[in-house]
């Protein structure tokens, strides 16, 4: 691997792969000219060499120290390897000189490289090198020496081919009298570096830490990468930082740390089951914070008023404590309403109970229902009066969820929701309401339909959720013309339509404890607010896993077209499952189309065939939706394609996680913004040169002799 030291040190973290414990033999450093491997992308990805070749060597043997000062491995272009250096083209002769070679360029190859070439001889140069863990981002080097004494009237001029975009006219020109010449090759594909976790967040877990004298938090390292610490959830940002910490139970004695305000991105908090004592510290800067535990503890002093300024906070659980005083006002002015937890008072309208958000306090205040949700934690609830007045009598459908209609409404208080009916009467449309309402109340994130209440009342059953403006991303889709208010997204709003709903998904499969796996993700079930962000909706279908499960035996529900082949065949659900569905998503974004279509994919019927088919070729420019084509920046949509058929592989352990097709998007995101969008290929008429890689092998075919600036091929 090639790193650039961020400073005088560096961290190396080992992380099981397999069982056991890993262990480290030895650990050698080279250090390289700072020019050698500079790239536009050092401070956030280092180079791990995928193959590094010496054409036209004198034997098998490697080139190294001495003859490479910064001892660099140059294998042989005569090593036999399967899939190594195949499909050479004929015509392919071997040279070699003893003069001296100028290598006195920004990448200093060995002199003993630089005297030895193959070429060309029938104008074309080919060879094809399979490399492991591709395709991928990567960076292609490409050496060149001309090694031959040619007479005054022979010359010889090449280009090389860009990535996908192969040059059928190449042919040697008139003025050129020699075949292309090749005399090393260096690729290296691009890794992500991992940001050690923020220091103020490690910081506040070591005071935790210091709190415990029974070694039950026993692990080392940073808390987030490569691996979380089983207590907390950390976030996909760079640098990673803690927005969930788990310490239930485990004994904790002392004060709660001053120092938990400095977990700016801390969402929720879990503290119950200890012995901690003192009065509760300011929080209040936590604005993120969605749900606090610190039940069952020794807490003494009054309840803090700012609790009641937390603008996102759902749940406050306090009982069991001896907190004095009385609750603020703060807590009791429409943002929390709490209820006893006693023989629910009935209201006047059919016998429901009017309670909003719950909080949790020193007499075991909890949100009390009969029925299916009693124990279901759920702290929000409307009457059936409350909900046909908002509605005007379900007199506006806007839309269909997974289990019935969906209506348009206005509270009292002006709030705009979209009301859904369950239509379904059966035990099975009762449970897939009980799921819903449960997994609801509990997970809350930007990227998320928020729940803002609930009805169950005789035989009805609804969910209240915020409205968002722009309906669904189907509803914006190129296929959908009848649409009247539909938007044209540009190439920009729809990687930012990716990224929110790819982030609402990294939090259903990481954030949540147990994960949850949503299990119909699809355009519809993408919704945009006013603002044209998307927020992931619908979890009729979710499901929870345990945490020492890896998958979830479950008859396979889904939607058409979205549905992953492996879920559908073997019935064993896992977190791929939804990677697969957003990568038919993501086909959608590129190109507009359907994810089913029979008149317009022919014989391959889906999106994903179609795709993968031309993709496979090298031609993404196919598969562009033409309302955008003359407007995107080709490499962001090689960025979005290639993670896209990453993502629809038919094994789910061939899939990326949502974190890492976070990081793919936000790559496509930066091209698009960058200079030109473009990881830029530098070219000059010197000895070496360099251009992205996207595939998984690598084939040079450089026989047009036209153009006097050197690329090399990576396609």
């Amino acid at each position: 691997m090639i790193i650039r030291a961020p400073s005088s040190s560096v961290d190396v973290c080992l992380c099981c792969a397999t069982t056991g414990s890993p262990f480290l033999s030895t650990l050698e450093l080279r250090p390289l000219n700072l020019s050698m491997y500079a790239t536009d992308f050092e401070d956030n990805f280092y180079l791990k060499v995928a193959a590094r070749v010496n054409f036209g060597a004198s034997s098998t043997e490697a080139v190294r120290y001495p003859d490479d000062p910064y001892d660099r491995i140059w294998d042989s272009d005569l090593a036999k390897r399967q899939n190594f250096l195949v499909g050479v083209a004929p015509g392919t002769v071997r040279i070699n000189t003893t003069k001296e070679i100028n290598t006195n360029t920004r990448e200093y190859p060995p002199m003993k490289v630089m005297q030895t070439a193959v070429v060309g001889t029938q104008g074309i140069l080919s060879y094809r090198l399979n490399l492991e863990d591709f395709p991928a981002n990567a960076r292609a080097y490409a050496y060149f020496a001309e090694i031959q004494d040619l007479p005054e009237n022979e010359t010889r001029k090449f280009t090389m081919q860009d990535p996908y975009i192969p040059d059928y006219s190449n042919a040697v020109t008139p003025d050129s009298t020699q075949g292309p010449l090749l005399n090393a090759v260096e690729i290296s594909k691009y890794v992500l570096i991992s940001s050690k976790t923020e220091k103020n967040d490690v910081n506040v877990l070591g005071t935790f830490r210091s709190m415990l004298d029974n070694g039950d938090l026993t692990e080392e390292g940073d808390p987030c990468v490569p691996v979380q610490w089983e207590w907390v959830t950390c976030s996909s940002t760079s640098p990673p930082r803690i927005t969930k910490l788990v310490l239930s139970g485990l004994n904790l004695e002392g004060e709660i740390p001053s120092g938990i305000k400095d977990l700016e991105e801390l969402t929720e908090l879990w503290l119950n089951g200890n012995s901690l004592n003192g009065s509760i510290p300011d929080m209040s800067n936590l604005e993120k914070l969605t749900i606090i535990h610190l039940e069952d503890n020794k807490l003494t002093g009054s309840l803090p008023s700012y609790f009641g300024s937390l603008p996102n906070l759902k749940e406050l659980y306090i009982q069991n404590n001896s907190l004095t005083g009385e609750i603020p006002s703060e807590l009791l002015t429409g943002k929390i309403i709490f209820k006893k937890k006693a023989p629910p008072q009935r209201s006047d309208d059919k016998g429901a109970i009017s309670s909003r958000k719950s909080i949790i306090g020193s007499t075991a205040y909890s949100v009390a229902r009969a029925g299916s949700l009693m124990d279901e934690g759920v702290s929000y609830y409307f009457s059936l009066a409350e909900i046909e007045e908002a509605t005007s009598g379900f007199s506006k459908k806007i839309g269909k969820g997974s289990f019935g209609p969906v209506y348009y409404g206005k509270m009292k208080d002006g709030k705009e929701v979209a009301v859904k009916m369950m239509a379904d009467s059966s035990s099975h449309g009762a449970q897939q309401f009980v799921t819903e309402v449960a997994l609801l109340s509990r997970i809350h994130h930007r990227n998320l339909v928020p729940l803002i209440g609930y009805c169950e009342e005789e035989h009805h059953r609804m969910l209240v959720y915020e409205y968002m403006h722009n309906g669904t991303l189907r509803d914006h889709s190129n296929m959908q013309t009848d649409k009247v208010n539909k938007k044209h997204l540009d190439w920009r709003a729809r990687l930012r339509i990716a990224e929110d709903s790819a982030k609402g998904l990294e939090y259903l499969h990481t954030g949540c404890n147990p994960s949850i796996i949503h299990r119909d993700i699809k355009t519809s079930n993408i919704l945009l607010d006013i603002n044209m962000r998307a927020k992931v909706s619908d979890f009729g279908l979710s499901r929870q896993t345990e945490e020492d499960l890896t998958h979830i035996s479950s008859v396979a529900r889904g939607t058409v077209g979205y549905l992953d082949p492996e879920y559908y065949a073997n019935q064993q659900l896992t977190e791929k499952s939804d990677v697969y569905s957003f990568g038919v998503v993501l086909l959608e974004l590129i190109s507009g189309r359907k994810p089913v279509s029979p008149e317009a994919y022919g014989a391959d019927w889906s999106i994903v065939h179609w795709a993968r088919s031309l993709i496979r070729k090298g031609d993404v420019v196919s598969i562009i939706d033409p309302t955008i084509a003359n407007n995107v920046k080709i490499e962001s949509v090689w960025r979005i394609a290639e993670v896209a058929i990453q993502c629809v592989e038919q094994h789910g352990s061939s899939r990326p996680k949502m974190q890492e097709i976070i990081l793919a998007i936000q790559d496509a995101i930066k091209i698009e913004k960058g200079n030109d969008g473009k990881i830029t290929s530098e070219s000059s008429r010197a000895q070496s040169s360099r251009k992205t890689l996207l595939t998984t092998f690598l084939d040079i075919e450089s026989p047009d002799l036209s153009n006097e600036c050197l690329f090399p091929s990576a396609r």
